[in-house]
């Protein structure tokens, strides 16, 4: 998520969220672009939704009206509509990016048929949904405009995170909390995030500043929810224990 001022009538400022080829002989030739359906279409949702927002005359009007604004924190659906937003190419393609890339392993996760689709999709939209409530209430009187998608994307590494070391049985597919993996990649992030948070640069940032709260809450929301998520897919057969 990034930050910059609005041009013309808003007074606010704008903070952005944030393959294999074949061997040789006559094997067949794979796509540059793998991945499970649900976060591919995600992907591609954002790029093309961030084509459209170009078209529009005033864009500075898109962000006054879908962003999402601390100080105006009862209009609770623009947690939602903020992550469909962007600041420019870098900073959706990497979104899109992110959310290919992490979003790939949860949606595996959760299954590619319609119901799977459909958990994938909720899980990133509460993923940002809570990032960007966390960020109204740390900023509860900024004038700051909230826009992007990373805090969905943290959700989505998150949950991946929890995959790495995970067991072999398919009843328990997830990490512990505490092993290893778990633990390097959460603090990887946080380290990344504080860096960002003191120096004020993050690659497609532009000279945005970034809203790094944003995506801790996102990344926290995503590591917590997977499992009581994929328990709720699976009707409670997923098995999750004391270490989550």
């Amino acid at each position: 998520m990034l930050k910059r001022p609005l041009s013309g009538r808003s007074a606010g400022r704008v903070s952005q969220n944030g393959s294999g080829l074949s061997g040789g002989g006559e094997e067949p030739r794979e796509p540059v672009f793998t991945g499970p359906w649900p976060a591919l279409s995600l992907a591609v949702l954002l790029m093309g939704l961030y084509a459209w927002q170009r078209t529009a005359p005033d864009q500075d009007a898109l962000f006054y009206r879908y962003g999402l604004i601390p100080l105006q924190g009862e209009e609770w659906e623009r947690l939602v509509t903020s992550l469909f937003l962007h600041g420019g190419w870098a900073h959706v393609i990497l979104n899109a990016l992110g959310t290919l890339a992490f979003g790939a392993a949860v949606s595996r996760l959760f299954g590619t048929r319609l119901l799977g689709a459909l958990a994938f999709l909720a899980f990133f939209l509460v993923c940002g949904a809570v990032a960007g409530w966390a960020y109204v209430t740390l900023k509860s009187q900024s004038a700051v405009v909230l826009i992007g998608a990373s805090g969905g994307a943290s959700g989505l590494m998150g949950g991946a995170s929890r995959l790495l070391g995970g067991g072999s049985d398919p009843g328990r597919p997830l990490a512990p909390f505490l092993s290893a993996p778990v633990i390097s990649m959460a603090a990887a992030w946080i380290i990344i995030n504080l860096i960002v948070a003191v120096f004020g640069f993050a690659p497609g940032a532009g000279t945005a500043a970034v809203a790094w709260e944003a995506h801790l809450a996102g990344y926290a929301a995503g590591l917590f929810l997977v499992a009581p998520a994929l328990w709720l897919l699976r009707g409670g057969r997923t098995r999750i224990d004391s270490r989550g």
